[in-house]
């Protein structure tokens, strides 16, 4: 369903049927997330780069958790994986809701999580749904 104002157009999608269909671009993701995660300790870069990459990061985050809450909401309740899911989840609801910053610190714990919602997308996705690694 959907309708139009004078300059674009509203979707009514209450259940993610339209964002259900889009497959995820993995790959690029991923080389970033493995980039991100091979800083070195004290690695330094600036703040605007690290608001990009952030910005990057949390927005696949949010995408995958979307995926994750699809296949996840197929559980049955009291299903363990399900259980953890929803941990999982609820975690990365609390991160993804806080500012990114321009930091390095920051950029690695969106790095994580995007990687730790990939982990548990994999462990719920049947191998032909999963996005490709």
């Amino acid at each position: 369903m959907s309708t139009h104002t004078n300059t674009h157009t509203v979707l009514y999608d209450p259940e993610g049927l339209i964002e259900a269909e889009l497959p995820l671009d993995r790959e690029p993701y991923m080389c970033l997330v493995k980039a991100v995660l091979a800083w070195a300790d004290n690695a330094v870069l600036p703040p605007s780069d690290c608001e990009q990459i952030a910005l990057q990061l949390t927005g696949h985050a949010r995408a995958v958790a979307a995926d994750v809450r699809r296949h996840c909401g197929k559980l049955p309740i009291l299903n363990a994986t399900r259980i953890l899911t929803e941990v999982v989840l609820t975690e990365a609801h609390l991160r993804l809701a806080e500012p990114y910053q321009g930091t390095v610190r920051c950029v690695r714990q969106r790095a994580h999580m995007v990687k730790a919602l990939y982990e548990r997308l994999d462990r719920l996705a049947p191998p032909e749904e999963a996005s490709p690694t």
